[in-house]
């Protein structure tokens, strides 16, 4: 005797117009068959690189850090716009006011570094230098030759270790009436030198007048009175 299961099948294979059952694939081959398939260039032509994916999220996670900040800043958005403003001003300031992080005065700002030289060694130098465009050593030459003019002169005493201030401070004594001009080219050279800023032509002009001023100028012997 034939079961109805057995029946069922030869049916199936005489009818002509019978379908054929369905083939089913496990689980785990279909998945990774799917994976190959998925993974071939054709798929991901037009996929976001690593570098869009990973500015994408930069962007978002600053997004949320900007809207956090600005539900805590009275004012909101607008508020926290003034804070970020006060913020890159008082940076600014900063950096002019003390030059470059990074670059800090060596042996106290010394004047001179190298070996004895006189100021018209020191004036040439200058002038070749700011014949070639480099304002930055065409200043530091040109202190040094207002320093050393007036060592030469004996209104300075020689002594190592100098620095520009208190080269200023000691000639403005004889020098009354160029002790801000004094001043102020020490502070240049100290900026050049020290404060990672860079001289331009009119910074040199201002050492190169004032060097020729103080080799004019006659000194006050005496001492200011009080």
């Amino acid at each position: 005797m034939m079961s109805t299961g057995g029946l069922i099948t030869r049916a199936a294979a005489i009818l002509p117009g019978a379908e054929t059952p369905p083939v089913t694939t496990p689980r785990e081959p279909a998945r990774e068959a799917a994976e190959r398939e998925l993974s071939k260039p054709m798929y991901h032509e037009n996929d976001p690189s690593l570098m869009d994916r990973a500015l994408r999220k930069f962007f978002g996670w600053l997004d949320d850090m900007l809207d956090a900040a600005s539900g805590a800043t009275p004012g909101g958005g607008f508020g926290l716009l003034v804070v970020l403003l006060l913020v890159l001003l008082a940076g600014g300031a900063l950096w002019w006011r003390l030059g470059t992080p990074g670059r800090v005065a060596t042996g106290a700002g010394v004047l001179f570094s190298d070996g004895v030289r006189s100021a018209a060694d020191h004036r040439t130098a200058a002038e070749a230098h700011a014949t070639a465009g480099r304002w930055t050593e065409a200043v530091q030459e040109r202190m040094r030759a207002v320093v050393r003019s007036l060592e030469e002169r004996t209104l300075l005493d020689p002594r190592p270790g100098r620095t520009a201030d208190e080269a200023a401070a000691e000639a403005a004594r004889s020098l009354p009436d160029h002790a801000s001009d004094l001043r102020a080219a020490a502070r240049t050279f100290d900026d050049v030198t020290y404060g990672g800023r860079t001289a331009d032509a009119d910074a040199y002009a201002r050492l190169r007048t004032l060097d020729l001023a103080l080799d004019r100028a006659k000194p006050l012997l005496t001492g200011p009175t009080a």
